[in-house]
């Protein structure tokens, strides 16, 4: 089995999921790696590093000796001293050759940030006079993003090809955006000699044209760019038979898979990469680390909603960035202390959280703090790719996209240059209170599972190993009460035993292997169409996602003061298909009912919407549409009663729609024309206004309720009676007929029912009705 130790100073998904973990600050990243070479016998001097990282080394250091050959150390750090280090430690532990295969190494990620910043700078001393901008947003995502912008300006031809409108385009003297990439011919090659292929799936959707056939005419070559991939292939693999079959695989691979080799480790650059460690600059009282969310990553894709609304792993908020501090940081400087019960329960129901200002490398940007166990104490985390925002604000919806518009703040600033790469955290941070509150969309309100055994259970590979049955003593002494394990099927329900012939599906989940990306939940929107409710809904729990990740955190006694201890357990959570589901047996009108195969199956348009279910569901993952959040329904008042002409909306289209932003939805009260009776739909009435006509004067008393009502009568009763007296007495009524038919309906005696009973009354026949006022009270 293998064992997974971390290092880091924010916890993150991958430190999630170790089975050792040790939290540090940036600045010490070169220390630790240092110590740790030192530890594994390396001619290097081990720097003072604290007591729990001493600790982490030792112990990391003692289990990579005993698995020589089979052992790897890797790191995230952009220092390029730290990764020669790194290459130093695989090389005592026998990684080179064995772990590290040299023969395919890969391909991506080959950017140099030092050729950027030469780029940069020549654009301003005007040594360039072309730039061709493809597939990258500098001005938004370069940590000097004003001299790019400069540069930009004093370039005579700058062209961008990217497929969408960005920071950078809407700066270029030319746009030509190539088309998507599901709309695209092209190849990659990640790593030698693998070659995968992409192939449109739909034809262009807009007049665009590829970036490589647009370098192709530019250069006298008039060819497709379609017809020029084809015909290489061709050639490379030697027929259209074999293109053919590559398109048809996707993939080109070597007939014979290249042995695995090692390289020649060089330890000249040892010394001088173990002296720059050594002498780095020291951190202040706080350090902020700058990372990307499994989400959004540089916020490429900053307006999908569907990227926008996904719950972070570890933080579960959606739709803003924040700054993550640790339990032990928000009691010492926001005296919140989260052991206490209530001032936990305070800071996790409630959405609005204390905003701070953060200031480093000469650079601030204020936040709210979200508490996040597990985060070094003295260090802030804020992630990029947010805070997207065109040249004049008031274009981001135009121009980046409405959903992107206003959510979160752009941290890319923060980041600095170190003369050989980009750093992507600050050593001497401060912050101060702002005296504000922001509201953040957090969709789990619980830290811990709070001793609920039953929904999470916990045990190390010892306490296994020394009782490999425990979970199921466990669940036959919960159980025993009801039957056992053997017989809880019987004797645990109130329903009767049913057979199940045939098949039966299902879906398990291995929790050993889902480390909590929620890919899966991405995944389920796009499959089952779910909309998205956007930061208000979310806000108020009305958020959609059928499928979620539960985040639990767990440490010894309680305590959050040590992030060291702090451990994460993911659950992901669905629904379960019960074979006796309680939301089945609630439901009034049999919307959601059982397969012969075990399915939970749901039948739309007879849903009323009780949410009976919902409150019945033991695991809550039922979920209703609170609004015509997609605008599906397009066409004007298709959701309000109807008064004879047309339907008066209870809530307008534009109304409805959602503010990703916080802004509440405005909402309209609703006007029934049959208030204490059964509420019919019917097509427009003969003699009623029609579109276009001049509006009649209003009868005295009509569209408002009189002061007095005839004894025994409802409103609705009344309403109908006025309009039946404004009806010509030669014509036809027939909202007269249909009053009728409800009052048979009431009586039983409608022929329908007779029909169905065969005799008098029916129960099952009746109509429910709002109880409430005289003859529209139900039976």
């Amino acid at each position: 089995m293998s064992k997974l130790f971390q290092f880091e100073s924010l916890l993150s998904v991958t430190g999630a999921n170790a089975d050792e973990r040790f939290t540090h600050r940036p600045s010490e990243t070169g220390a630790v790696a240092l110590a740790l070479l030192a530890a594994l016998g390396g001619s290097v001097t081990a720097p003072a590093v604290p007591e729990n990282i001493k600790a982490g080394i030792a112990k990391a250091a003692k289990e990579l000796s005993e698995n020589k050959g089979k052992a790897l150390v890797v790191s995230g750090s952009n220092d390029k001293n730290v990764q020669v280090i790194v290459n130093a430690i695989n090389e005592a532990i026998g990684a080179n050759g064995t772990t590290v295969d040299w023969a395919l190494p890969l391909m991506t990620r080959q950017g140099l940030d030092g050729d950027m910043n030469q780029l940069v700078s020549d654009l301003n001393d005007g040594k360039v006079g072309a730039l061709l901008i493809y597939g990258v947003n500098p001005a938004y995502d370069f940590y000097a993003a004003d001299k790019f912008k400069a540069g930009l300006q004093k370039t005579k031809v700058s062209v961008s090809f990217n497929e969408r409108m960005d920071e950078t385009t809407e700066l270029v003297k030319f746009a030509l955006p190539a088309p998507h990439f599901l709309e695209s011919w092209g190849d990659t090659e990640a790593k030698p000699g693998y070659y995968s292929f992409l192939q449109p799936t739909i034809a262009p959707l807009f007049k665009t044209r590829a970036f490589e056939e647009t370098l192709m005419k530019w250069s006298g070559n008039s060819t497709t760019y379609e017809a020029f991939f084809k015909q290489y292939w061709i050639g490379k693999l030697g027929g259209t038979e074999a293109y053919e079959k590559a398109l048809q695989d996707g993939v080109v691979e070597p007939a014979t898979a290249p042995a695995v080799a090692g390289a020649s480790f060089n330890a000249g650059s040892l010394g001088a990469a173990a002296a720059a460690l050594a002498s780095a600059k020291k951190g202040g009282a706080y350090e902020v680390v700058l990372y990307q969310k499994v989400s959004l990553g540089v916020g490429t894709q900053g307006n999908n909603p569907w990227l926008l609304e996904l719950p972070d792993p570890l933080t579960r908020a959606t739709w803003d960035n924040y700054a993550i501090v640790s339990p032990e940081f928000a009691k010492k400087t926001r005296k919140l202390d989260l052991s206490d019960r209530r001032q936990s329960d305070g800071y996790e129901v409630y959405p609005e959280k204390q905003v701070i200002k953060v200031k480093v490398n000469g650079k601030e940007i204020s936040l709210p703090a979200v508490i996040v166990p597990g985060t070094h104490n003295e260090v802030i985390g804020i992630a990029v790719g947010f805070g997207r925002q065109s040249a004049k604000a008031e274009n981001t919806a135009a121009n980046i996209g409405r959903a992107a518009a206003g959510v979160g703040k752009n941290a890319f600033p923060l980041l600095s240059f170190n003369g050989t790469t980009t750093d992507w955290f600050g050593t001497d941070a401060s912050f101060e209170d702002t005296k504000e509150k922001f509201k953040v969309a957090i969709t789990q309100t619980h830290f811990g599972y709070e001793g609920r055994e039953e929904v999470v259970r916990e045990l190390t590979l010892d306490e296994f190993k020394k009782n490999p049955e425990v979970v199921k003593e466990e669940r036959e002494k919960e159980l025993k009460p009801y039957g056992g394990i053997e017989n809880f099927e019987k004797e645990g329900t109130l329903y009767p035993i049913y057979d199940k012939p045939g098949i039966k599906w299902g879906m398990s989940i291995d929790m050993n292997t889902c480390f909590g990306c929620g890919a899966c939940v991405v995944a389920c929107h796009a499959e089952n169409n779910v909309p998205m409710v956007g930061k208000s809904e979310v806000m108020r729990f009305h958020d959609m996602h059928w499928l979620r990740i539960d985040r639990y955190y767990s440490t010894p006694g309680g305590k959050l003061d040590n992030p060291d201890d702090v451990q994460v357990v993911f659950q992901p959570m669905l629904c379960q298909h019960c074979d006796n589901a309680p939301c089945e047996n609630v439901c009034p009108v049999n919307a959601t009912n059982h397969s012969s195969e075990g399915i939970n199956q749901m039948a739309y348009n007879r849903c009323i919407g009780t949410r009976y279910c919902a409150n019945n569901c033991p695991y809550k993952v039922r979920r209703f549409n609170w609004a015509d959040y997609t605008g599906a329904d397009s066409f004007p008042n298709n959701q309000g009663p109807v008064d004879g002409r047309q339907a008066r909306p209870r809530y307008l289209p534009d109304d409805r729609r959602t503010d990703a932003h916080g802004a509440e939805p405005r909402r309209r009260s609703p006007q029934p024309w049959c208030d204490g009776e059964m509420l019919l739909l019917y097509p427009a009435l003969p003699g009623r206004q029609a579109e276009g006509e001049e509006r009649r004067p209003r009868t005295p008393g009509h569209g408002r309720r009189p002061d007095r009502l005839p004894a025994g009568m409802s409103y609705g009763r009344h309403r109908l009676r006025q309009r039946q007296r404004q009806q010509e007495p030669d014509q036809q009524n027939p909202r007269r007929e249909l009053e009728e038919n409800l009052r048979r309906h009431r009586r039983g005696t409608h022929p329908s029912q007779r029909q169905l009973s065969g005799q008098g009354p029916s129960h099952g026949s009746r109509l429910w009705s709002r109880e409430g006022r005289g003859e529209g009270r139900s039976r």
